[in-house]
Protein backbone atom coordinates (compact mmCIF):
# COMPACT_ATOMS: atom_id res chain seq x y z
CA UNK A 1 0.00 0.00 0.00
CA UNK A 2 0.93 3.26 -0.61
CA UNK A 3 0.79 5.86 2.39
CA UNK A 4 -2.37 7.08 1.55
CA UNK A 5 -3.56 3.32 1.38
CA UNK A 6 -3.96 2.60 -2.17
CA UNK A 7 -1.89 0.20 -4.56
CA UNK A 8 0.96 -2.01 -3.75
CA UNK A 9 1.09 -3.51 -0.49
CA UNK A 10 3.95 -1.94 1.47
CA UNK A 11 2.10 -0.39 4.15
CA UNK A 12 -1.85 -0.88 5.61
CA UNK A 13 -3.91 2.35 5.61
CA UNK A 14 -3.26 3.44 9.53
CA UNK A 15 0.68 2.13 8.77
CA UNK A 16 0.34 4.82 6.16
CA UNK A 17 -1.22 7.18 7.97
CA UNK A 18 0.84 6.74 10.67
CA UNK A 19 3.91 7.19 8.63
CA UNK A 20 2.46 10.32 6.87
CA UNK A 21 2.47 11.83 10.87
CA UNK A 22 6.05 10.49 11.41
CA UNK A 23 7.29 11.97 7.99
CA UNK A 24 5.76 15.23 7.98
CA UNK A 25 6.83 15.27 11.99
CA UNK A 26 10.42 14.77 11.17
CA UNK A 27 11.58 14.50 14.67
CA UNK A 28 10.96 11.82 17.42
CA UNK A 29 7.38 11.07 18.50
CA UNK A 30 5.66 9.36 21.29
CA UNK A 31 2.63 6.97 20.51
CA UNK A 32 0.52 10.03 22.39
CA UNK A 33 1.54 12.64 19.71
CA UNK A 34 0.58 10.45 16.59
CA UNK A 35 -2.50 9.32 18.50
CA UNK A 36 -3.61 13.08 18.59
CA UNK A 37 -2.31 14.05 14.98
CA UNK A 38 -4.51 10.53 13.56
CA UNK A 39 -7.37 11.18 15.43
CA UNK A 40 -7.79 14.95 14.31
CA UNK A 41 -11.26 15.17 12.30
CA UNK A 42 -12.33 11.44 13.24
CA UNK A 43 -15.52 10.73 13.96
CA UNK A 44 -14.43 7.54 15.15
CA UNK A 45 -11.26 8.05 17.51
CA UNK A 46 -8.36 5.47 17.57
CA UNK A 47 -7.60 3.96 20.95
CA UNK A 48 -3.93 4.33 22.05
CA UNK A 49 -3.45 0.71 22.35
CA UNK A 50 -4.54 0.31 18.55
CA UNK A 51 -1.61 3.64 17.29
CA UNK A 52 0.97 1.49 19.77
CA UNK A 53 0.21 -1.57 18.48
CA UNK A 54 0.78 -0.24 14.89
CA UNK A 55 3.60 1.61 15.86
CA UNK A 56 5.37 -1.61 17.65
CA UNK A 57 4.73 -3.60 14.19
CA UNK A 58 6.26 -0.66 12.06
CA UNK A 59 9.33 -1.01 14.38
CA UNK A 60 9.58 -4.84 14.35
CA UNK A 61 9.63 -4.37 10.61
CA UNK A 62 12.53 -1.72 10.67
CA UNK A 63 10.29 1.11 8.98
CA UNK A 64 10.14 3.45 12.60
CA UNK A 65 13.18 3.47 15.37
CA UNK A 66 12.12 2.89 18.64
CA UNK A 67 14.04 4.85 21.39
CA UNK A 68 13.57 4.70 25.29
CA UNK A 69 12.65 8.23 26.57
CA UNK A 70 11.93 7.96 30.05
CA UNK A 71 8.84 5.38 31.14
CA UNK A 72 7.89 4.78 27.89
CA UNK A 73 9.37 5.18 24.11
CA UNK A 74 9.98 7.77 21.08
CA UNK A 75 9.69 6.81 17.67
CA UNK A 76 11.21 8.07 14.12
CA UNK A 77 11.07 6.98 10.44
CA UNK A 78 13.91 4.89 9.72
CA UNK A 79 13.29 5.18 5.77
CA UNK A 80 13.34 8.67 4.38
CA UNK A 81 10.03 8.59 2.47
CA UNK A 82 7.75 5.68 1.12
CA UNK A 83 9.84 5.02 -2.21
CA UNK A 84 12.77 4.59 0.42
CA UNK A 85 10.90 1.68 2.03
CA UNK A 86 10.17 0.28 -1.03
CA UNK A 87 13.79 0.25 -2.47
CA UNK A 88 14.83 -1.37 1.16
CA UNK A 89 12.26 -4.21 0.52
CA UNK A 90 13.48 -4.64 -3.29
CA UNK A 91 17.04 -5.04 -2.15
CA UNK A 92 15.98 -7.26 1.24
CA UNK A 93 13.89 -9.61 -0.67
CA UNK A 94 15.84 -9.98 -3.96
CA UNK A 95 19.45 -8.47 -3.02
CA UNK A 96 22.09 -8.72 -5.27
CA UNK A 97 20.25 -10.15 -8.12
CA UNK A 98 18.00 -6.70 -7.79
CA UNK A 99 20.99 -4.19 -7.72
CA UNK A 100 22.50 -6.25 -11.13
CA UNK A 101 19.30 -5.46 -12.94
CA UNK A 102 19.09 -2.17 -11.60
CA UNK A 103 22.81 -1.47 -12.97
CA UNK A 104 21.44 -3.75 -16.60
CA UNK A 105 18.79 -0.86 -16.58
CA UNK A 106 20.75 1.90 -16.27
CA UNK A 107 23.19 0.45 -18.81
CA UNK A 108 20.42 0.26 -21.33
CA UNK A 109 19.22 3.84 -21.20
CA UNK A 110 22.15 6.72 -21.37
CA UNK A 111 19.71 9.19 -19.62
CA UNK A 112 19.38 7.15 -16.71
CA UNK A 113 22.43 6.33 -16.57
CA UNK A 114 24.14 9.78 -16.48
CA UNK A 115 21.15 10.67 -13.83
CA UNK A 116 22.42 7.98 -11.24
CA UNK A 117 25.90 9.27 -11.71
CA UNK A 118 25.23 12.75 -11.26
CA UNK A 119 23.28 12.08 -8.28
CA UNK A 120 25.93 9.72 -6.69
CA UNK A 121 28.83 12.47 -7.37
CA UNK A 122 25.97 14.88 -5.69
CA UNK A 123 25.16 12.72 -2.90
Amino acid sequence: MTADGEGGGLLGPLEGEVMDVMWSAGVPLSVRTVLVELNRGRSQPLAYTTVMTVMSRLAEKDVLRRTKDGRGYVYEAAVTDEAGLAVRDVIRDFGDSALARFVEEARADPRLLKRLQRLMRDK
